[in-house]
């Protein structure tokens, strides 16, 4: 292209093509355009086109860092050209600054919760049945940014190297399990069972099983002489929040999974999991399809409105996910 490269400042470089004509854009602006001049395959001298473009020698003799290089080997329209050659950073220091966004978010949430409260209007938020999607639309420049749930999100984080994780920007929240509002005879049971699980360091064990320097070090096991006698208990989740509750081979695992079951144990009662949309959880228990409700969920004062809560056994945050 014949395009000397600043070496005073970072730009953005977009080269986009066809067989046919080749563009650069520097930041969104066009620079140049070259077009084919010849019908011969083989004449690299002539053939200028970004089929023929030898990818893994780009930025070759360019001192220091070449990132986010982006291909897409497909036709893009004319808005999406635009989007992609124009470099747009994200930053997200305070709630506020997420005002203008388009934000993706696990229907149903904190984070959709707190990101509704945000936005100029309610077309900004995209909700998706699962992070996962969200991350993948993310990935895709569909949206903006992700919010959700701290832990979810590191595991989201070493999956995804071009992604970057703020924190700091939401204040922190406690998790805990929800029954049906005024079922007090259960939900003082489950809150004693709780209580002797965080004597005996059982809560923090399986916790520390799951995040931090313990991982797979421990792994709950209802004792060998457990009574459950009393029945079964419906726990209702929905398994799409590594690492509380989530897929793993033909079962459902995860921090949720391992301490309802220990306190279904203490309780006398066996588990049985219904893996369900997080927002169907608190009609499902008020239908009475399901006892209790364990799925990383925040208490606030409006679900606390349709539900009662046990005592609380973590501490969460919501952070915002942002391309790098």
């Amino acid at each position: 292209f014949g395009y000397q490269i600043p070496t005073d400042k970072p730009v953005q470089m977009t080269i986009v093509g066809t067989q046919q004509v080749t563009k650069l854009y520097i930041d969104g602006k066009l620079e140049k355009t070259l077009l084919r001049t010849t019908n011969s395959e083989t004449d690299y001298e002539h053939l200028l086109s970004t089929f023929v473009f030898p990818l893994s020698s780009i930025g070759k003799g360019i001192e220091g860092e070449l990132a986010n290089l982006k291909v897409y080997n497909k036709a893009l329209s004319p808005e999406k050209i635009k989007e992609v050659s124009e470099k747009k950073e994200v930053n997200v220091e305070k709630p506020e600054d997420l005002k203008t966004l388009t934000i993706g978010v696990q229907q149903g949430t904190t984070g959709d919760i707190l990101s509704s409260d945000q936005v100029e209007k309610d077309s900004q938020m995209k909700r998706y049945p699962k992070g996962s999607t969200a991350i993948q639309a993310l990935k895709n420049g569909k949206i903006d940014c992700v919010v959700i749930d701290s832990e979810p999100a590191a595991k989201f984080g070493e999956k995804n190297q071009d992604l970057k994780i703020i924190d700091g920007v939401f204040e922190t929240e406690e998790y805990a399990m929800c029954v049906k509002k005024g079922n007090t005879e259960l939900l003082d049971e489950m809150n004693k069972a709780l209580e002797e699980l965080k004597e005996d360091g059982t809560v923090d064990k399986i916790i520390g099983n799951y995040i931090g320097d313990d991982t797979g070090k421990y792994q709950y096991e209802s004792p060998a002489d457990v009574d459950h006698s009393k029945g079964t208990l419906v726990m209702a989740t929905n398994a799409e929040f590594e690492p509380y509750e989530y897929h793993e081979g033909d079962g459902i695992v995860g921090i949720d999974v391992d301490l309802s079951r220990a306190i279904c144990d203490k309780m006398g009662y066996d588990l049985e999991i219904l893996d369900m949309e997080f927002d169907s959880i608190l009609p499902s228990i008020a239908a009475g399809k399901a006892d209790f409700g364990a799925a990383g969920m925040t208490v606030d004062a409006e679900r606390q409105k349709n539900a009662d809560f046990t005592d609380t056994y973590a501490n969460a945050s919501q952070v915002v996910i942002v391309r790098k």
